[in-house]
């Protein structure tokens, strides 16, 4: 494991290194009994989920709170808690239950649940809650929506001058048409960090919120997917 860290100039102590091993082996385990991931070799669960999820701490330091949305089996985020430790208090969202369920699971094997919390509900209703919006200093969403989409089911969750971190694939016209929703909701992309995975082009978008999320945003459930502001 430890190797193909190396070769992503990842750099991991000893007692990281362990909680990772047994990730894996626990995720492997689920994976075979409810079918988590079609990624099931060894070597490629840590390449492309471990060292995927954790190439964004060559990248930022992250600090605080922070909101993974829609979380996607723990991934990227037990990497990056294992990473961060109690740097960070993390929360993740997704509306599907037994994903959560299996999330708490991995959580409590780990011993990671001090500074962790799940939440099972939708991102568009939990935006307008008055104790989660604006309360984040970072929203991160892996592989998730299409980036207009992305944009505006996030932007409530996050503080003034603090970021949405959004992996991608490398997809210069996705960037091209988030530029509308940006300017309405008073975002800007501030870099973009350009990596690669299995000679897989991909990036990690950093869009920095500049002003107060209107009140109207995220619009109603199904409205962002259905019609996204481009």
């Amino acid at each position: 494991m430890q190797e193909i860290f190396e070769k992503y100039w990842i750099n991991l102590n000893e007692k990281q290194q362990e909680k990772l091993k047994k990730f894996l082996e626990i995720f492997m385990e689920k994976n075979s009994q409810i079918n988590l991931s079609a990624i099931r070799e060894k070597d490629d669960i840590i390449l492309k989920h471990f060292v995927d999820s954790m190439i964004l701490t060559k990248f930022v330091d992250l600090k605080w709170k922070v909101l993974d949305l829609w979380t996607g089996w723990g991934f990227p985020w037990i990497p990056l808690k294992i990473f961060y430790g109690e740097q960070i208090k993390l929360s993740m969202l997704d509306s599907v239950r037994k994903k959560l369920d299996v999330i708490d699971e991995f959580l409590e094997k780990l011993d990671l649940e001090e500074d962790t919390m799940t939440i099972n509900w939708r991102a568009e209703e939990l935006a307008h809650n008055k104790d989660f919006r604006s309360k984040f200093r970072f929203v991160i969403s892996r592989a998730t929506a299409y980036l207009p989409t992305l944009i505006e089911y996030s932007l409530a969750f996050i503080r003034v001058d603090w970021y949405l971190i959004a992996y991608k694939l490398d997809d210069d016209n996705e960037i091209e048409e988030s530029k509308k929703a940006l300017k309405a909701m008073w975002w800007e992309i501030e870099r973009i960090e350009k990596y690669e995975i299995n000679w897989q082009k991909r990036v990690l978008v950093f869009i920095k919120k500049i002003w107060k999320t209107p009140k109207k945003y995220p619009r109603k459930i199904w409205e962002p997917k259905k019609n996204p502001i481009k």
